[in-house]
Formats: structure tokens, sequence, C-alpha cells
């Protein structure tokens, strides 16, 4: 299976998806930290897909989405942005209303807490 073909049937396979440096739980750079930190702490199910351990991924995916960097979120099969548009999403509660529309669980509470915290 090519890294294309790879990529495309786990975005469509998993509601939300997270290409990453490191895993969720291991994050190894500050951006993919950042993101995974904001899925983890609002309670999101996701895959966290580790581009470090497979050359052909982290370069594929970067291919895929015509986005030069990582982390790389996709939602519902769609790509979101990367951790300065999760960011930004997550403190003007554009990710909750993503989230919403797309019927993906997570801590509204959490969100709110996010957001208070970065006022």
């Amino acid at each position: 299976m090519s890294a294309q073909d790879s990529i495309r049937q786990t975005i469509e396979g998993h509601d939300v998806v997270l290409y990453m440096k490191g895993t969720k739980t291991m994050p190894q750079c500050g951006f993919s930290s950042r993101v995974a930190g904001v899925l983890n702490f609002m309670g999101v199910e996701y895959v966290d897909v580790n581009v470090l351990a497979d050359e052909g991924i982290r370069q594929g995916i970067k291919d895929f989405s015509d986005w030069p960097t990582i982390p790389q979120l996709y939602v519902k099969g769609e790509f979101v942005g990367g951790c300065d548009i999760i960011t930004e999403m997550t403190l003007s509660g554009e990710l909750d209303q993503l989230f919403d529309t797309k019927g993906i669980g997570y801590d509204k509470d959490a969100a709110e807490k996010i957001r208070e915290a970065n006022a």
C-alpha cells in the first residue's frame, strides 16, 4: 500500500486524525504537543499518527494536504489545519462549532476553560 493510500484510508476510517511528531501521550515537538494537548484536554477521541515513525507518511501527508508543516488535524475526512489554525479556532470557539457540526464528542466545559485561561 502506498503512503497516499494509507493516509486516505486512515483519514476516511476515523472521525478525527492528528498527524503529528510523536504520539498523543508523548509528543516530540512543541507544535504537536500543543494540538494534542488541546484535543486531550477537551476529551476528543482521535487517532494519532506519528510521522517520525515512517518517512513515507511524513512526506506523504504534506503532499496529500498540500500543507508544508506538521501537525495536521483532520475531522471527518477534511483537513482542518496545523497548530496555529487549531489554536486560533480553539480560542475563538470555531473548533467547538466544527465539532458540533460534525458530531464529534468533546467536553464543552474544558473548551471554555482553555478560553478562560487564555483571555
